[in-house]
């Protein structure tokens, strides 16, 4: 049987590297977002650090592989 945890971390000035790489990344926001899956608006709230719950590790993933970069989010204890 399998049991699934849900553990959220915090992550302080993760919008902020976020929107450092993006803007080093230089490609278009649209061209980002739509490679993320990502609406334009959803992404400059996470950058801005306003999402309402927090970000799932599915969307910070996608992120980190359009952007080519580690984050440094890591959910092992």
């Amino acid at each position: 049987m399998k049991v699934r945890r849900t553990v959220d971390k915090e992550a302080p000035g993760l919008g902020k590297r976020i929107k450092q790489a993006r803007i080093a990344d230089g490609r278009s926001l649209e061209v980002i977002c739509a490679e993320a899956g990502i609406s334009r608006v959803y992404w400059y709230d996470i950058e801005a650090e306003k999402v309402r719950s927090a970000l799932p590790e599915e969307t910070l993933r996608k992120i980190e592989k359009v952007l080519g970069i580690d984050l440094g989010v890591n959910f092992d204890v």
